[in-house]
């Protein structure tokens, strides 16, 4: 089945009835104008033994074979989110042969950092044992995310301590993508982000920025130009530059016309005409070779 394309002039008017929604989550509302036919669904593997240990599978429609695992997590400012609100990222990334796995993972106030970074690698690790069973191809293994959930993934690739405990490495990650991340956000100013990490004896470790080294995995980084919420440049200008500046391979992407939020909801089949972010994203993750 087909995407659905809309006409160029029809997206701002989806974003504001988006946006505009009272009675229905917008993220509901976006999932129910994603074509589903494109994808297979799994719900509600356990990849660890607490209740929000639980993830979402999206197979290419028909079954895979050694495709490309992308790992998702959604953001929330680590205070809120469900993995079902994400079906169509999980949709998008499998019309273009791409095996999505979209994680819970806990938040505050049950728990706070790096609790929740336990969990997003106990969620890759369980892809990289098991996906192979879903069609996916481990040695093309992916983190990906949104926001909060970008600061997760960042801190998945860029810090050995939590893959580690799994007995992984981040030399296993093909690449990452963050979309509009913090990764460089002390002093923290949002009094909602502040007791998620200690503050204010917020520890430095906590920041994306200071664990990139020369073993770091590819990134691609993309960022709404005119982001109010995440600023672009003291967030994915200096990591892209410190990860550059390091030697690690780096694509850093500035869109026009997308919010923080619109940014990730351009990956959805109607409103893919804000902003290339699924072609980039699909560019990035088929162009980059397996492990070896």
């Amino acid at each position: 089945m087909m995407a659905r394309r809309f006409p160029v002039y029809a997206v701002g008017g989806l974003v504001l009835l988006l946006g505009g929604l009272a009675a229905c989550s917008p993220l509901k509302a976006l999932n129910a104008l994603s074509p589903a036919g494109a994808s297979t669904a799994t719900a509600g593997v356990a990849y660890g033994s607490g209740p929000r240990n639980k993830l979402d599978i999206y197979v290419p429609n028909g079954g895979a074979t050694g495709a490309p695992v992308v790992v998702f997590f959604y953001g929330g400012n680590w205070n809120k989110g469900e993995r079902a609100d994400y079906a169509f990222v999980g949709r998008a990334l499998a019309s273009r042969g791409i095996v999505a796995v979209i994680p819970d993972y806990r938040l505050y106030p049950e728990v706070r950092y790096p609790d929740f970074l336990d969990d997003s690698a106990l969620a890759v690790a369980w892809a990289a044992r098991e996906i192979a069973r879903y069609g996916g191809d481990p040695a093309r293994l992916f983190v990906m995310g949104h926001s909060a959930g970008a600061y997760n993934a960042a801190m998945v690739a860029l810090d050995e301590s939590y893959l580690a405990k799994s007995g992984m490495k981040t030399a296993a990650l093909r690449g990452w993508i963050g979309l509009a991340g913090p990764y460089d956000f002390l002093p923290i100013v949002n009094k909602d982000t502040r007791p998620v990490f200690h503050h204010p004896n917020t520890p430095p470790g906590s920041q994306p920025v200071n664990h990139v080294g020369t073993t770091s995995p590819p990134a691609l980084l993309i960022a709404a130009s005119s982001d109010s919420l995440v600023n672009p440049a003291d967030n994915t200008g200096r990591l892209a530059a410190k990860l550059r500046s390091t030697g690690v391979a780096v694509t850093e992407l500035y869109y026009g016309g997308v919010t923080h939020t619109t940014l990730v909801a351009s990956m959805a089949a109607p409103l893919r005409g804000l902003a290339p972010t699924l072609d980039a994203v699909d560019s990035f993750v088929n162009e980059t070779p397996r492990t070896p």
